[in-house]
């Protein structure tokens, strides 16, 4: 038995995907060339590029191909205070570990404001308030939350953000799946995309930058992408991209109900079982692709190492911490640590099986028993 609950961490390459990927793999010359071959991949990568763009509502020059979010997001926050003096820069303490941990290295050279969030999720949008101030250069906003699926009210943010005239920078990785992303509806000035979220290859990222808006390179060398990210194009994988992004937004309404009806299907199997949980954050809240839960009876490590063992895969939070198990930031910030080191996230996609969420109850209702019949339980 194998069930994959880990979505969120990843998703396995579309098979449509690769097999046009192999398709077009003869679209192999370098873009910047000028003889025949450049100029065909050079269409090829630019068609990818505009038809991306059209799906966020933005312009072709306005989408970067990056290697992944984790680049893009580094791009936005390095590149926006490179050459200023102590810039004061606004974030939450619930963010991906690519914003988190690149905001914490400014705290070096820049003033670092992180706004607090509620037992839901949510940022405390008067705090954020407060905190803004005139010489604030930029906000970055996690608009789904890549632990929990809590969504944050972004339009709200974005006029309290605008209304300062500092930039927005949102990190949309686990929101495209589920949400439409309108770039110009959101009024952002930095929006950050990743293709393994979306069923394309690893290795694969975006970024929109609002036209007219100001960025230092992050990697510099040849003057590809419009001298704004040197490096020769990945035209298969912007490729791969595009027709990722098509699928997702193409049947988003579609896959959110089966998605969603697993959700609460894993709710109710749990309940049924009589297996002790709490969901954390609120699920009126949440996208459908993420349910994170409470187990008071057993610590996170011991919980994925047995779930591990009857063949079930989900995470106790980001993937992004190299394989270790460590107290999730994003929990800890909603509740305490106590409470994060007791948590499992639970990541869904239309590929899962409803029988599998009946046997993940099955699984987990085996272990309780086996921990309380063991005395392990108080």
């Amino acid at each position: 038995m194998s069930i994959y609950v880990d979505y969120a961490a990843t998703t396995p390459i579309d098979e449509k995907i690769m097999n046009s990927m192999l398709e077009n793999a003869s679209k192999f010359g370098n873009p910047s060339s000028i003889h025949r071959l450049g100029k065909e991949a050079k269409a090829f990568y630019e068609g990818s590029r505009k038809n991306i763009a059209k799906r966020l509502n933005a312009q072709p020059e306005e989408i970067i191909f990056t290697s992944s979010a984790t680049e893009a997001n580094n791009q936005v926050i390095r590149g926006t205070v490179q050459g200023k003096i102590g810039a004061h820069v606004i974030t939450t303490k619930t963010e991906h570990a690519s914003v988190k941990e690149t905001y914490a290295d400014l705290e070096k050279e820049h003033e670092v404001t992180y706004v607090d969030v509620d037992d839901k999720g949510l940022i405390n949008l008067e705090q954020l308030k407060s905190q803004l101030r005139d010489d604030t250069l930029l906000v970055s906003i996690i608009l789904v939350n890549n632990e929990t699926g809590t969504i944050q009210p972004i339009k709200e943010i974005s006029k309290i953000v605008k209304e300062k005239g500092a930039l927005l920078h949102i990190d949309a990785v686990q929101a495209f799946k589920y949400l439409p992303i309108d770039v110009t509806d959101l009024n952002c000035d930095f929006l950050t995309l990743s293709g393994h979220k979306l069923y394309a290859p690893k290795g694969i990222g975006l970024l929109y930058l609002k036209s007219n808006t100001h960025l230092h390179s992050l990697i510099t060398g040849g003057s590809q992408e419009r001298e704004r990210r040197a490096g020769t194009e990945n035209t298969l994988f912007a490729h791969a991209f595009r027709l990722a992004i098509e699928e997702a937004d193409d049947n988003r309404d579609k896959n959110n109900q089966i998605i969603a009806d697993l959700k609460q299907s894993l709710i109710e199997a749990l309940e049924a079982e009589g297996v002790p949980f709490e969901i954390n954050g609120d699920i009126e809240l949440q996208t459908s692709h993420i349910l994170n839960l409470y187990f008071p009876w057993t610590e996170t490590e011991y919980l994925l190492t047995a779930l591990d063992l009857n063949g079930i895969y989900a995470s106790g939070g980001s993937a992004c911490n190299a394989g270790t198990v460590i107290p999730s930031h994003v929990i800890t910030a909603m509740y305490d640590e106590a409470r994060s080191n007791r948590s499992i996230r639970f990541s869904f996609s239309e590929k899962v099986d409803k029988n599998d969420i009946t046997q993940i109850a099955k699984v987990l209702n085996k272990i309780y028993k086996n921990l309380n019949d063991s005395g392990f339980i108080n």
